[in-house]
Order: structure tokens, then sequence, then C-alpha cells
């Protein structure tokens, strides 16, 4: 499942694979501390990230903590900056609204009542559609007046993403379900690569699949699903859900889950694992960095000193705008071409072509080499590059690869010595290739503070420089800022006192006319 917090801009999916952080003139970026003087403080997602908004030529010098899950302040306002001190009376109440905005049962009740729910009789198993929860018979009552649904079989119970209603809102938590054919297509390579233990980060539907192979002994294959949708604990015992947000490496119960999801990772007796994530396209590829190498190395502790070379395997779902990001944090990662779609998305289904393509696929450090894609969905094997690649996608002999990263076939610039997609068209102003309406005076990618190529703003040599010049800036728009509020109060005076005086000479030529 890929909870989208915000939608694909066409912008993002034709421009520029460098991801969004760059994509705009201004944004915000998260502070990574690698040894923080203080933890972050807490909101109902668990541990806020550190935030600094950056533009090209300036950056805001003060720093603050928002949430980590959602984008619209209007799902989760917390904010704080980064040096405000608070009074205890203000720390005590933010501590209650974290416990109130906590799902309304605890993990342990979910599982009581789960083991409840299929004891009864098919005709006293109920979901009620509006709370999106299972009912007991002393729960009927209450839900009377809401849309019920009866008869629920434990097919329903063993497909709950089938069952739930897919959360819509856009910008925090729209959920995108993988459709069956990318879902079958992945249990099948999993099984194929050899692998007997799967770790679920943000795909539900996955973790069914994998349930429903091995309940009916097509498979070994055991599965653990950590997502931040809370009511998926409805449907499964401790040691095959941990309510997690993958933002911050929170686990919502504690250190019950960390410790379930550790032995997951550890155990198995030489049994080979991987680790399956479908992030959501709209988060910052950073925080989601941090937490996968947590995991990582939380699985290398259970490692024999013989494999501590080796590295986890990992299938990373995401846009293929973003490579240059991932390849980043993760150098040995490659992007595969098979195009990952979705049920419930208009655009991300299979079949579609040109642009309305799903611009979804797969980062691995598993060798492309071995992983087979299927003909039958035009994927074809190319000698050259010793992988998969889609048909469109071309080999280029002067770049001596399959170079096509959105599925159609792209055309080599001589002047770039690169291949383009087929819609850019070479800029002798910009000495690029890029789309024909293009603004060749737009803000290019690079660093935010200074807006040279080759460095981020996090290792300008110009930061101390511009941290000096916008703290002098905002002094003087602080002081502009006072005047005007002076000069306004004064107005508001001499306003009010020219409306007593035209009060009063009214009134004396109203006496003098009834006179």
């Amino acid at each position: 499942m890929a909870t989208h917090r915000d939608s694909l801009g066409t912008a993002e999916a034709e421009g520029s694979d460098s991801g969004v952080g760059s994509a705009g003139s201004a944004g915000m970026e998260v502070v990574l501390l690698s040894d923080p003087a203080t933890p972050a403080p807490l909101c109902p997602h668990g541990p806020t990230l550190l935030f600094v908004k950056v533009s090209h030529g300036k950056e805001e010098t003060r720093r603050f903590y928002a949430c980590s899950a959602c984008r619209d302040r209007k799902d989760c306002d917390f904010f704080q900056w980064e040096d405000e001190k608070l009074s205890g009376a203000r720390l005590a109440a933010r501590e209650a609204r974290n416990r109130r905005c906590q799902p309304p049962l605890s993990r342990t009740q979910c599982v009581e009542r789960y083991l409840k729910f299929i004891k009864l009789p098919l005709s006293q198993r109920r979901f009620c559609r509006r709370c999106q929860q299972l009912l007991l018979p002393g729960d009927w009552e209450e839900h009377q007046e809401h849309q019920v649904v009866g008869d629920i079989s434990i097919t329903q119970l063993k497909r709950p993403s089938r069952l739930l209603s897919p959360l819509e809102n856009k910008k925090t938590n729209a959920q995108y379900l993988f459709a069956d054919r990318s879902c079958q297509f992945l249990v099948d390579l999993l099984s194929a690569l050899g692998f007997r233990r799967v770790l679920c980060v943000g795909t539900p539907r996955l973790h069914e699949l994998i349930r429903l192979k091995a309940s009916g002994d097509k498979s070994n294959i055991k599965s653990l699903l950590l997502d931040i949708d809370y009511r998926y604990s409805q449907f499964y015992m401790e040691d095959s859900f941990c309510h997690y947000n993958m933002f911050n490496h929170h686990f919502f119960d504690g250190e019950a889950a960390l410790e379930v999801c550790r032995t997951f990772l550890q155990g198995g007796e030489g049994e080979a694992v991987i680790m399956v994530a479908d992030p959501p396209f709209g988060g910052l590829v950073e925080p989601l960095a941090v937490t996968f190498k947590k995991i990582i190395a939380m699985w290398k502790k259970g490692q024999s000193q013989d494999n501590s070379h080796e590295e986890l395997p990992i299938f990373w779902i995401f846009p293929y705008f973003f490579e240059s990001r991932i390849c980043q944090f993760f150098p040995s990662f490659r992007m595969l071409d098979y195009q990952v779609d979705y049920d419930n998305h208009a655009l991300y289904k299979h079949g579609k072509t040109g642009r309305k393509q799903s611009p979804v696929r797969i980062f691995t450090n598993i060798p492309p080499s071995k992983i087979a894609l299927p003909a039958e969905e035009g994927y074809r094997f190319c000698p050259l590059c010793q992988r998969y690649v889609s048909l469109e996608n071309q080999h280029c002999e002067h770049c001596g690869s399959c170079t096509s990263k959105d599925g159609r076939k792209w055309n080599h610039c001589f002047l770039c010595k690169k291949c383009v997609k087929p819609s850019w068209i070479h800029c002798s102003t910009c000495n690029c290739c890029a789309l024909p309406d293009h603004s060749c005076e737009g803000p290019k990618d690079g660093c935010f503070v200074c807006g040279e190529l080759d460095h981020k703003r996090s290792t300008c040599p110009n930061i101390s420089l511009s941290k000096k010049v916008i703290s002098a800036v905002r002094k003087q728009k602080q002081r502009k800022s006072n005047k005007m509020k002076v000069e306004t109060a004064t107005g508001q005076s001499m306003n009010h006192a020219s409306a007593t005086k035209k009060k009063k000479r009214r009134e004396r030529v109203h006496q003098y006319l009834c006179s």
C-alpha cells in the first residue's frame, strides 16, 4: 500500500529525476542529526522531525519541529520552534492530547476481540463500515444507525484491505493498494529468489497474499506487516502486525512490538529474509533512508561474523524520478523496469501508454540479472545490459545501456551526451535538454543557498555567511514591522480623535437648527 501524502505533479513526472525536494524554487528540508542533544518532541504519530525552510539564495535560520507523517497542518497541527521553551502546563496538555489521539483499543484488546469474533457463528459476524470496526454482539446496539455488513466470512477476514475502506486524504494517507497483477508478481518473484521471510513495510495487500498462500500449503513464506494504519490491528495477532510509522522508525506499541520485528529479522534459522517497502510518494527520501538503515542495522545484529559483509535484501517501491535521491543513500541500489500498478488509482494501472503509465518502480540491491520480468507483460532480456527491460526501452550504443526510465523510447542527444525523454529538445540558452515550453530563467537544481549545481545546501561553503546576512535582514524587517505597528496605532488614534470632533460638530449644528 502506498499511502500517498501528496499527488504526483505533472512537473515531477515529466521533469528531472532529482526528486521533489529540488523541483521548485523553495521548500522544506528535513534536518537529520546523528547525535541530537535533546530528543525530538512527540506528536500523536511519534517523534517529530526537525525541518528548515530553504529557498534559492536565502535560508531561514530558525528551525522547527513538525509531524513526521502528515504534511497538512489540518491533520496534525504540531509545531514547535527548535529553541522554544515550553511550560510544564503546555507539556502536560500536549501529552494528554497525544493520548487522546491514540487508537481507542490497545493491541491486546484488539487481539482478544478478534479471537472472540472468529468463534461467533457466521450470522453474528458483523462489520461497521462507518466506524471501520469488527462488531461483537455487545456492540450492536451502539451501531444501530450505522451501515453494518453481516455474514463476515473467514475469507473476508483474511483480506482486510478489501473489507476496509481506503483512506482518502491525499495529503496525509490516501491509500493506493497493489493491483493483483503486481502483487502476484512480487510473491512469485520472492519465492523464486528463495526468500522465506518477508518484512512488509506499508504493503498490506502483499502481506495478505503471502499469508493466503501459506494457509493453502502453496508456500512456506512467512511475513510481518509494519503499517501506520492501526485498523489492521483488528485482523492480526501480535506476531504478524505492528502499528508502525516508517518516517521515524516508531513502534506505537513500544518495546514489545520492536521485539517482534527484531525476532522476525534475526530469527528463522538461516531462512533468507527480505524487506519490501512501499512508502508514501509524497514523503521525504531522507527520513525513509534513515529508517531503512536502522532496520538494516537491526538485521545485521543477528548475522554471524562470516555474513557481516552482506546486505539485507530490499525492494523499495517508489517513482522512478527519485532514482538519484535513493541511490545517493544506497549506492548499491538499481532500478528495475517493472511498472508497479495500483487497484484504486486512476492513472497507475497496467496497459496504459506514454505519460499515463505508472511511474512506480522497484529499487533493489539484488543484482537485476537475477530478476526475471514477465514477457507477457511487455518485458524482454537485454543481453548487453544483462537485465530485463521494457520493450520500448531500446539499447543506446552511445550510452552503452538501455536508458529509458519511464517506459518510452528515449532519444540520444549528442550535445548533452546522454539520452533524454522524447518530449524534450535541446535548448541553446540553457545548454541542456528540457521541455519545449520551459523557462530558461527558472530555478535550477542544486544548492538552495548559492545556486551552484555541484553540492547541496547542507555542504554549502557560504551557509555561514548566508545565515549572517539573513539574520541582519530579519532584524531589519523586524524594525520595519515595529515601526509600521507604531504608525498604524498612531493613525488609528488620530482617526478616532477626528471622528470625535466631527460628531461634536454635527451635534452643535443639530442644536442650532432645532433652536
